[in-house]
């Protein structure tokens, strides 16, 4: 059996965000469609410059005291975006996730991002039993 790739198992389906966007835009934008991030964009180009997920909302922002309509996503994203491709394969991508510490991998390609990897994603793919699979099933509360 040929090894599953990124681009079998991401969400194509990633909403983006300029990056002075305001941290309640992006909010909403997460609660609107059910995700837990966008994809920051800067310039003209709109070449992904950062991440903002809905934990950097909670910590950055909230937890931090700052006004939400006036922080902007410039201020909070995490700009060192790790990234894989879509034919990486899913026992890489967790290779890349555990050596990384983060939870989402965008997939990108050509500077364009095509979609997106989670870890709940991940696990499902390796164990799909496993609880963390069955936690990511399940629908965010809105």
């Amino acid at each position: 059996m040929a090894a599953r790739t990124i681009g079998e198992i991401m969400t194509s389906d990633v909403r983006a965000c300029p990056q002075d966007a305001s941290a309640a835009e992006a909010a909403r934008l997460m609660r609107d469609h059910g995700i837990g991030d966008v994809i920051v964009t800067g310039g003209d180009d709109d070449v992904p410059s950062g991440i903002v997920t809905d934990r950097d909302l909670a910590v950055r922002v909230m937890g931090g005291g700052r006004d939400p309509d006036t922080i902007t996503l410039q201020e909070i994203m995490t700009t060192e975006l790790v990234t894989v491709q879509r034919q990486t394969e899913v026992s890489d991508a967790v290779t890349i996730v555990h050596r990384s510490s983060v939870r989402r991998l965008p997939v990108v390609e050509d500077g364009e991002v095509l979609g997106i990897v989670t870890i709940g994603d991940l696990a499902r793919e390796r164990d799909p039993d496993s609880a963390l699979a069955d936690l990511s099933a399940e629908s965010p509360n809105n």
